[in-house]
């Protein structure tokens, strides 16, 4: 899945939504700021006077098509940031509640360290990895 193939989905829905008077609103300094596949996260930017619009829209998109195949999907506004600043702020909130709630479903220890290494893998890189494990062990033993 790319950016492009959002992008048109997106667009496609104000359009259908809303007629020629959404596409033009939303065309206007729209784009896909960040996309990640494997968590479905999309960061979404354009102004804040149609961001309404865009928001009713997206219920209506089901599918994204890219490469020649359809992709079934549907998209849920998690949240309204004012810059993109704030809202990776807030992923990265969102992403410790995600695993707050996961870690919990895990039956072992095995189970922990897979999902830990996994968003690691996923999420962090040098220095801020060793501060993410200091800042989770020391998290695990408050809880003891």
């Amino acid at each position: 899945m790319d950016d492009r193939a959002v992008s048109a989905a997106v667009k496609a829905a104000v359009a259908r939504t809303h007629g020629d008077y959404g596409a033009a609103l939303c065309s206007i300094r729209f784009n896909v700021k960040y996309l990640n596949a494997h968590t479905g996260i999309v960061f979404l930017r354009f102004p804040k006077s149609c961001y309404r619009l865009l928001w009713s829209a997206l219920p209506f998109i089901t599918s994204i098509e890219t490469r020649g195949q359809k992709i079934p999907c549907f998209f849920n506004c998690l949240h309204v940031g004012g810059t993109i600043r704030t809202c990776q702020k807030f992923l990265i909130r969102y992403n410790k509640q995600q695993l707050h709630r996961m870690l919990p479903t895990c039956k072992t220890k095995e189970e922990e360290n897979q999902v830990c290494e996994a968003i690691l893998n996923c999420s962090l890189t040098g220095g801020r990895r060793e501060a993410f494990e200091d800042e989770f062990e020391s998290e695990e033993d408050e809880e003891e």
